[in-house]
């Protein structure tokens, strides 16, 4: 069974398309979408549909690659067994299983340094079921991932740097920066704030 993101798909019973009353400034407000090794699944779903659609820029780095559906059968006795059951694909018809979404725009403010786990590490994961595609893939999350040199001699000479999560809107959050920057017309990266005082 295929299912699109058509009104015959997603409304329940004969209402009429929700979709159809939206104002039209919210349908052409400017949007980036921002997005890192973390975003998966759903929110891959949302940037892949927003940005086959040229509705918004997607900026950040490359996403999880979860292009699977799993269904949870329970089985009595309080066990289950979690199944997959259905893939998807971006409204242009690629499947972001094992790829992930390749953003518009990278991350300039990026180390290159994130060790975050993805699908394409998964044992016995899925593969995105087009071995043409499987090596644009790899190829694409290759260039998305790669680790820029000057920047990683230059945290060498650091100390460990402070591992907690930065924390969304504060002046650490170097991404968001770079797209309220894009939205002004400014492209230079933004730069990273030092600790340490001139001597």
């Amino acid at each position: 069974m295929k299912l699109h993101a058509n009104p015959e798909y997603y409304l329940r019973g004969p209402d009429e398309d929700y979709l159809k009353g939206l104002p039209y400034e919210v349908k052409t407000v400017p949007m980036i979408t921002l997005v890192n090794g973390g975003s998966a699944s759903a929110s891959e779903i949302v940037a892949g549909a927003l940005q086959d659609h040229k509705r918004s820029v997607v900026m950040g780095s490359q996403t999880f690659g979860k292009g699977s559906v799993q269904t949870i059968l329970p089985l009595g006795n309080n066990t289950a067994i979690k199944l997959t059951t259905a893939r998807y694909y971006t409204p242009n018809g690629q499947s972001i299983q094992a790829k992930g979404i390749t953003p518009d725009i990278l991350d300039e403010a990026d180390s290159g340094d994130d060790q975050r786990l993805r699908e394409a590490d998964l044992n016995r994961h899925l593969s995105s079921g087009k071995k043409a595609e499987t090596k644009k893939a790899d190829s694409d999350t290759e260039k998305a991932t790669q680790k820029p040199v000057n920047k990683k001699k230059a945290n060498k000479n650091k100390d460990k740097e402070d591992k907690t999560p930065i924390e969304f809107g504060s002046a650490e959050d170097l991404l968001l920066i770079q797209a309220m920057n894009y939205f002004k017309g400014i492209t230079a990266p933004p730069e990273k704030k030092s600790d340490e005082s001139d001597s």
